[in-house]
Formats: structure tokens, C-alpha cells, sequence
């Protein structure tokens, strides 16, 4: 399927488009989708196919990603869900116990726990072998005594944090090798056609042009540099949009990646108002100039920043450093913020990278420590209406790499049986698919041919947003096609 017709579409209505009523045709050629109509003739010695009333949109993307760590959680230990120290310590028992050797673990959140994880406990299980648990929010690890020492960090009594954390994750593999073969990324991105996604945005650290030399895509990637390497990115001519030097049409150069500040978990994401357990104000993880350094040596060389900012004080200095340099590109998270910070990210064109199961996880700990600000977690309806464009995304591994669960999630702000939190600040159906696709508004002729059937209509209301979200979360793919080629087909 490179060129063909594809009859009897549903055009799903997302805007930056004309309407269709009806079913109509897609004519596709050349990867690009021509023309739409009713009744379309079709164009000589090219294939059609009928799509039997199905629905049609764009691709799907996944703003935020960090494709190895995502590869990497499903051949390590899953402690979601583990109440407290204690509990996860017995999970790493039992688990040695059966499996003895060096352990990576991932999942666990400390936002809840009324102890703190130290050494000492995970040393009394495992006295020998390096153990290493990673937060479910990636901001920090749980390490015993081996692990320390195998990673090279010294001794301490608790966790490793942001900045020392991020560095020694990128030698982790001296604790355990992960497979991440080509096989196994190609496995991964299998996966995400499956659910409609046409394109991710990759985050992870450490990684160059050339890991992407061996690994074959069914989707476009965009690739992101942190500012270590900045300098090589710049050197090898690199600008956002690129394609990647021995890559395929699909994998380009993304974003610089700032992380600006820490996690709501860890509580180092950097506030205006004290954490209402008293642990401080989080903090930046660089100064002000530093930041504004960076972003104005990315502009300044063709790159857009993608910006973690998670606390309100973050997002306030971030926007200020954007003012000042002219950069461009993206807030990831914004998870926290003063709505009068919403105008000036309008007026600079930042888009709000944002992840709506994030709020799933961290509703708790947010009523817990910032009870005073919790209506302005996740204010997504705040910032459409001051003109601020949304990117939805999933931070996999953070939250699955799943764009159903993070529309729904927009739509119906709760993961139990429980209200929605602060549902004023929830999207519609189309509004929360809008923020999904890249920003293409519906499908129309121009674009590239990235393109989703769906069984089912995406913008169909139920009853309640418990309902609704409920069938967005199963939503059935028929057919996912990137610059017209099959990435996936149900049968």
C-alpha cells in the first residue's frame, strides 16, 4: 500500500480541515495523501481498498518517550505498587531467592512511604550482589552497598538523586545488560503501530546518531541530545528535522532535552511555595544561566529544546530563559503552574509536552504536598483556552507507551472508582485526539499519509467521562500506515 485509494473512510473531524459528511475516499500516492472526495475515480494501475465505514486519523505521536529505558523495564523487576520500604524489600527477597545475582528493579514511588529506603536494608538482603531499584519517575534509585560501589558512587545511607542518578543510569549496564538489539527495539515499536502511533519523540540519554544506524523502524523517531552531547550533535551539523546520518527517511533529529528541575515524587520538583511536609521547595538542576546558555547555543544551531519543568518556579524560569533567547520547542510535563504563566508560553509558541496518566499516579501524593495547589496539577483546559498548544505523550517508561490510556486520561481524570480530580480541567474526545497527531488537525490532502482506521468512532461521548474513557482505553486499531506503507494490520 504505497499508492492506492482507500473507499469509504470516515474522516474523523479534528479541525485544520474541511468537513465531511458521510463516508469518503483517500486517494494516497507517493506517501502523501492527494486527494479526498466522494465518489473519487481511481487514478490508473493503483490498488483501492475498502475500509467498511471505519474511521480515519492522522497518526498518532507520542511526544515524550524514553524508547531503551521502555525496552529495558519489560526484562526487569516490576515494583509498582509497593506501600513502603518494607514491602519492597520483601519483594527483592523474594525475588533473590529464586533468582539470585546482580537486580535491576523498577516501578517503586516514595511519594506515599512514611520511611525512608536506605542501604542498609536492601545490604541485609542481598549483601553480595549489587541491587539497584529505579524510581517508577526515573528522578532517583535505591541502591544497596554492591551497587554503589559497582557504579563507582560512594557510600551513603539513602537514595541517589537527579543529576548524580542520571549520570550513573548511563552505567548501568555494568550492573546488568539489558537486550537492547535491534530486535528488541523493532519488537517495541511493532507494539506502538499496534495502537495507531505513526511517530514518538525518543528522550533517552546517552544515545547517538549512530545506535539508530542498526535499528529499523516501522514508525518515525525523532532523536533528542542532552547537552553532553551537544557539542558532537552541533559538529556533525546536525539541526532539528535532519535525517540522522545513515537512517532512514524516518529517524531525524529531535530536540535538546533540558531537565530543569526534579519530580513531584522525590520532591525536588523546583516550587514557588514550600512542599506541605515540609521537605523544601525542590530544586533547579542548573542555574538560570546555565539554562539560558543552553537553549540560546541550540537555537542558535537549528535545534528546538524540549524542557522538563514539572514545579511552577521551573516553568517560570524556563519561560523567562525562552523570552531571552528566542528558542523554540517544548515544556515537558508543566505538571504544576500558575496560570499566569500561560500567556507568555502562548505568545512564545512553546508547545506543553504534556502526560495525562501522569495524573493517574500522582493524584495522591499531590493532595498530600501540595493540598493548596492541587487545582492547578495537570491544567490542561486552562491551557488550551490561553492558546497554548498540546502534545500529548506518555514518558514510557514512566507511564506506558500507550496514547489510548493518555487520551483517556485526559477526558476522565481518575483511575478508580473515584471522581474525577479537578475535572475542570479535563479535554473533550476531540480535543485530547487534537493533541495527539502531531498537530495535523484532521486528515487532509498535503500531509503525509500517516494514517489510522479505527473500528470504532474516537469521539464518541457515553454517558459519563468514566464511560467514555473507559472505551478510548480499548479503542480497536484496524490498520496503521506510515508515508502510506502498512506498520500495522489486524488481518
Amino acid at each position: 500500500m504505497v499508492d492506492f485509494v482507500l473507499r469509504n473512510c470516515r474522516i474523523v473531524e479534528l479541525g485544520h480541515g474541511p468537513g465531511w459528511a458521510g463516508p469518503a475516499d483517500v486517494v494516497v500516492e507517493q506517501g502523501m495523501v492527494q486527494n479526498i472526495g466522494h465518489g473519487l475515480e481511481r487514478p490508473l494501475g493503483i490498488e483501492e481498498y475498502d475500509a467498511d465505514g471505519r474511521w480515519l486519523v492522522p497518526g498518532l505521536w507520542d511526544h515524550h518517550v524514553h524508547l531503551a529505558s521502555w525496552v529495558a523495564k519489560a526484562q526487569r523487576l516490576d515494583l509498582t505498587g509497593t506501600e513502603s520500604p518494607e514491602h519492597a524489600v520483601a519483594v527483592v527477597r523474594d525475588h533473590l531467592g529464586e533468582n539470585p545475582g546482580p537486580l535491576v528493579g523498577v516501578g517503586h514511588r516514595l511519594g506515599l512511604w512514611t520511611s525512608e529506603p536506605t542501604v542498609a536494608m536492601l545490604d541485609e538482603v542481598a549483601p553480595d550482589s549489587p541491587v539497584v531499584l529505579i524510581a517508577g519517575d526515573g528522578h532517583h534509585a535505591w541502591l544497596n552497598s554492591r551497587a554503589l560501589e559497582r557504579l563507582g558512587l560512594p557510600p551513603r545511607e539513602g537514595v541517589v538523586a537527579e543529576n548524580e542518578w542520571y549520570d550513573a543510569n548511563l552505567r548501568l549496564d555494568v550492573v546488568v545488560e539489558p537486550d537492547l538489539a535491534p530486535a528488541a527495539f523493532r519488537r517495541t515499536l511493532d507494539q506502538a503501530a499496534a495502537l495507531g502511533i505513526t511517530g514518538i519523540v525518543d528522550l533517552e540519554r546517552g544515545q547517538t546518531a549512530v545506535d539508530w544506524e542498526a535499528r529499523e523502524s516501522p514508525i518515525r523517531v525523532r532523536v533528542a541530545t542532552y547537552a553532553d552531547g551537544l557539542d558532537a550533535t552541533i559538529a556533525a551539523g546536525l539541526r532539528t528535522g535532519d535525517v540522522l546520518p545513515g537512517s532512514p527517511e524516518a529517524i531525524t533529529m529531535g530536540p535538546l532535552k533540558i531537565i530543569s528541575d526534579g519530580s513531584l515524587n522525590t520532591r525536588t520538583a523546583w516550587c514557588c511555595e514550600e512542599y506541605a511536609d515540609g521537605s523544601g521547595y525542590g530544586a533547579p538542576n542548573q542555574t538560570n544561566a546555565e539554562l539560558a546558555g543552553l537553549l540560546d547555543l541550540a537555537h542558535r544551531n537549528g535545534l528546538e529544546v524540549a524542557t522538563h519543568a514539572i514545579g511552577d518556579r521551573a516553568l517560570r524560569e524556563a519561560l523567562s530563559a525562552y523570552d531571552v533567547t528566542g528558542a523554540v520547542g517544548s515544556i515537558e510535563h508543566a505538571q504544576l503552574v500558575r496560570r499566569d504563566s500561560l500567556p507568555l508560553m502562548a505568545r512564545l509558541g512553546l508547545r506543553a509536552s504534556v502526560q495525562p496518566a501522569h495524573l493517574l499516579d500522582d493524584r495522591d501524593v499531590a493532595e498530600t504536598v501540595w493540598p493548596d495547589r492541587a487545582e492547578r496539577c495537570f491544567p490542561f483546559r486552562w491551557m488550551l483556552d490561553a492558546g497554548v498548544q498540546l502534545a500529548l505523550g506518555s514518558d514510557a517508561p514512566v507511564s506506558p507507551l500507550d496514547p489510548w490510556l493518555a487520551i483517556a486520561a485526559a477526558v476522565h481524570r481518575s483511575a478508580d472508582e473515584r471522581p474525577a480530580w479537578h475535572p475542570e480541567q479535563a479535554l473533550t474526545p476531540r480535543e485530547a485526539l487534537a493533541a495527539s497527531v502531531d498537530g495535523r488537525g484532521s486528515v487532509h490532502a498535503g500531509m503525509p499519509a500517516d494514517l489510522v482506521l479505527l473500528d470504532d468512532d474516537p469521539l464518541v461521548q457515553l454517558g459519563d467521562t468514566a464511560e467514555t474513557a473507559a472505551q478510548l482505553r480499548q479503542m480497536p486499531v484496524s490498520l496503521t500506515l506510515v508515508g502510506g506503507e502498512v506498520a500495522y494490520s489486524a488481518g
